[in-house]
């Protein structure tokens, strides 16, 4: 197993593409952290992983306040004695242009999906550095790469995601500590259907629309699961600072 020994916080990781790679990385031999919002969905992802023979412990927790990444990280090392992988997931998103967002939208949207980010490495990179290194992945975006319509806070955030995670990548890399971003397209999740409700369209056609890319169909969050797998596993051990992008051939 490519995770054997490993221990792993995973932000957002009750559902979609959060679910998908707290399995996926269970799978591969790692006891994971199962951090959510949602205390009693992040509790059922983590009966999940231990029905199946593997570790882990479900957190409750707001990510965007740095009281409660500190807790998450002690009960982590407390739980699993380390942590070497941690995948900052979570995240929001406001369908809104710059006149109709607010500032309250705004600044929650950078509390979920960039300053969690910035409150996860604050605490965790010591810990790494002193067990001599690990792996940290980001979900960015396509959208952080090249914008998007009505999503102002959103693609500002994840704009801001990709570019941390190279700043991050420069500064710890000399203490073996790897950091990447992976970029989803559009990803068959409750959170695209929520797109959807926030632009006031029929979730059918909206849905139709996220599949129009050259492989024809949107991303599973498996598939998203998989690359972040790769990215916290030693195969991607000269990989750092990069933006994947897996989005079906959009080209982010």
């Amino acid at each position: 197993m490519r995770l054997e020994n490993k221990q792993a916080i995973v932000t957002g990781g009750a559902g979609g593409i959060g679910r998908a790679t707290s399995l996926a990385l269970a799978a591969e031999g790692a006891a994971v952290a199962v951090v959510d919002l949602n205390l009693d969905a992040a509790e059922q992802v983590a009966a999940e992983i231990r029905a199946t023979g593997g570790t882990a412990i479900a957190i409750g927790a707001d990510v965007s306040a740095e009281a409660d990444i500190e807790r998450v990280v002690a009960a982590t090392v407390a739980e699993f004695g380390g942590v070497n992988v941690v995948f900052n997931n979570a995240g929001i998103i406001r369908r809104t242009t710059a006149v109709e967002t607010t500032v309250e939208e705004w600044d929650r949207v950078f509390g979920v999906n960039v300053r969690s980010i910035f409150l996860m490495c604050k605490h965790v990179v010591p810990i790494m550095e002193a067990a001599g290194g690990g792996s940290i992945v980001n979900t960015g975006s396509g959208w952080g790469l090249k914008g998007g319509g009505q999503a102002i806070s959103y693609c500002a955030s994840k704009g801001a995601v990709v570019n941390m995670t190279r700043a991050l990548a420069i500064d710890h890399g000399p203490q073996g500590i790897r950091v990447n971003s992976v970029n989803p397209g559009d990803v068959n999740t409750g959170m695209l259907r929520e797109e959807a409700r926030q632009l006031g369209q029929a979730e059918d056609g909206f849905l139709a629309e996220a599949a129009d890319r050259p492989l024809r169909r949107m991303g599973e969050p498996r598939e998203i699961a998989a690359a972040v797998v790769w990215l916290a596993s030693d195969e991607s051990s000269y990989v750092t600072g990069s933006a994947l992008v897996v989005d079906g051939g959009g080209i982010a």
